[in-house]
């Protein structure tokens, strides 16, 4: 979980990832910012994540994310 919050805090350090939970719902996360993000995150934890996996719920939070990657995974 370390690794994903430093990950999102290169994207925009002003941000409280760990207790945010509307990242995208509050505008903080946009679609350029996700695409960037899931390159990081695929490297980052030798994940793949398809589109069915880019949906708000997956990356509104650090917690929502990480439950993605631990799923993906054990995928």
């Amino acid at each position: 979980m370390e690794e994903l919050l430093n990950i999102l805090e290169d994207l925009n350090p002003d941000v409280d990832y760990e207790t945010e939970t509307k990242l995208i719902d509050n505008g903080l996360l946009d679609s350029m910012a996700i695409l960037s993000l899931v390159s990081d995150l695929e490297d980052a934890f030798d994940v793949e994540i398809t589109p069915v996996e880019l949906v708000p719920a997956n990356f509104n939070s650090a917690d929502a994310m990480w439950q993605m990657i631990r799923r993906l995974q054990t995928a």
